[in-house]
C-alpha cells in the first residue's frame, strides 16, 4: 500500500486550479457541490502526487468539454478519502494503491463505496539506482550486493551508513523495516516531500552521483532520470501482513477507481464516463511529464492530450 500526503507549499508540483490547501481531512469539511441534488456537478478527489492529478485533470476536461458538467475537485490524502467518498463527500476517487481494510469497510461491508473498475495502470513501488550507476556496477541490482556499496552511498544525512532516500516521512512504506530485516547497512533518509525528493534526486543525477531511492512506476521522472530498480526478495502473497517482519519487494498493484455507491447508480453520465475512464501508464505520464516538467497547467495539458488522443477517449463517453 502507498499513502501520500497532501503537498501545500510554494512551489510544489502542480495542483489543479480548484484544490485546496489545508482541507486534507474531509471527514470535517466537504465540496459544497457533492452530491447536490438537481445539479449537474462531479467531485473528485485528487491526491498530491502528479500521476493521479493528471487522471483528474483529463476526467475533469472531458467531463466539462464534452458532457457539460460542472467539476469540482478537493485535495485530500488517501485514507480520508475513502471517509469521504463514502459520505457522500466526493463522487469519486480515480487512483487507489490498495487499501484493503476499507475495501472490506465501505464496498463489502457498509456498502456506501462501489468499484468504479481499473485505471488501466499498474502501479509499483521499489528501490532504484541511477542506471549510470547500474551499467557501471551491475551487481548493485541484487539487494544482497547494496552493503558493497554502503560507502559510496553515504551522505551527511546517514551518517556512517549509506543512504536510502524516501520521500515524506508520514508515507506508509515497508523501507525500514526492509533496512533492519534484511540486515543492510543503510539509513532511511527523508526528503519531505515528493518534490523535494524530485530536487534531490535530479541533483546526484545532474552531478553523476550514485544513489538508492524509494520510487514508484508509473512516473514521469523515469524519463529524465533512468533508474533501475534494485531485486529484492520476491513478494509472495502476506509476506507484507506484518509491516514489522517485511522482508520482500513490494507487490505489483493494478490501480483501482472507486464512486460513491450513490453517485454510482444514480450519476448518470458522468458516472458511466469515469467507469470507462481507462488508459495507459504512457498515456499517463505523457499528462505528468507536462505538468511536472513542461510546466503546463492541468487543464492545458489535459486540452493538449485530448487534442491528440481523440481515438482513445471517444470510447469513454456514455453511448
Amino acid at each position: 500500500m502507498r499513502t501520500r500526503t497532501t503537498v501545500c507549499a510554494a512551489g510544489a508540483l502542480a495542483l489543479l486550479t480548484l484544490t485546496g490547501c489545508g482541507a486534507a481531512d474531509m471527514t470535517e469539511q466537504a465540496s459544497p457541490y457533492a452530491a447536490a441534488e438537481g445539479t449537474k456537478t462531479v467531485t473528485l478527489s485528487v491526491q498530491s502526487w502528479v500521476g493521479a492529478q493528471a487522471n483528474v485533470a483529463v476526467a475533469r476536461y472531458l467531463l466539462e468539454h464534452e458532457l457539460g458538467y460542472r467539476v469540482d475537485t478537493v485535495q485530500i490524502d488517501e485514507v480520508p478519502a475513502w471517509d469521504a467518498l463514502s459520505q457522500g463527500r466526493v463522487d469519486a476517487l480515480l487512483e487507489d494503491w490498495g487499501h484493503p481494510e476499507e475495501e472490506q469497510r465501505y464496498v463489502e461491508e457498509k456498502k456506501t463505496i462501489a468499484r468504479g473498475g481499473d485505471l488501466g495502470v499498474t502501479g509499483h513501488i521499489g528501490w532504484f539506482v541511477p542506471t549510470y550507476f547500474a551499467e557501471a556496477h551491475p551487481d548493485v541490482t541484487d539487494w544482497k550486493n547494496l552493503d558493497k556499496y554502503a560507502d559510496r552511498l553515504r551522505t551527511a544525512e546517514s551518517g556512517s551508513k549509506g543512504q536510502l532516500l524516501d520521500g515524506s516521512p508520514s508515507y506508509v512504506t515497508n523501507d525500514k523495516a526492509l533496512v533492519k530485516n534484511l540486515d543492510l547497512d543503510y539509513q532511511v533518509v527523508f526528503a519531505g516531500s515528493e518534490a523535494a525528493q524530485i530536487t534531490q534526486i535530479k541533483q546526484f543525477a545532474k552531478e553523476k552521483k550514485p544513489f538508492l531511492t524509494y520510487w514508484y512506476k508509473p512516473q514521469w521522472l523515469f524519463e529524465k532520470v533512468p533508474m533501475t530498480e534494485v531485486k529484492l526478495p520476491a513478494y509472495k502473497e502476506g509476506c507484507d501482513a506484518d509491516p514489522k517482519k517485511v522482508a520482500c519487494a513490494y507487490p505489483h498493484t493494478p490501480l483501482q477507481k472507486y464512486l460513491n455507491a450513490d453517485f454510482a447508480e444514480k450519476g448518470g453520465k458522468a458516472a458511466a464516463f469515469l467507469k470507462n475512464f481507462r488508459w495507459t501508464t504512457e498515456a499517463q505520464n505523457d499528462v505528468a511529464l507536462m505538468i511536472a516538467e513542461q510546466k503546463l497547467s492541468p487543464e492545458e495539458a489535459a486540452e493538449k492530450w485530448v487534442k491528440a488522443n481523440e481515438r482513445v477517449w471517444r470510447a469513454w463517453l456514455p453511448r
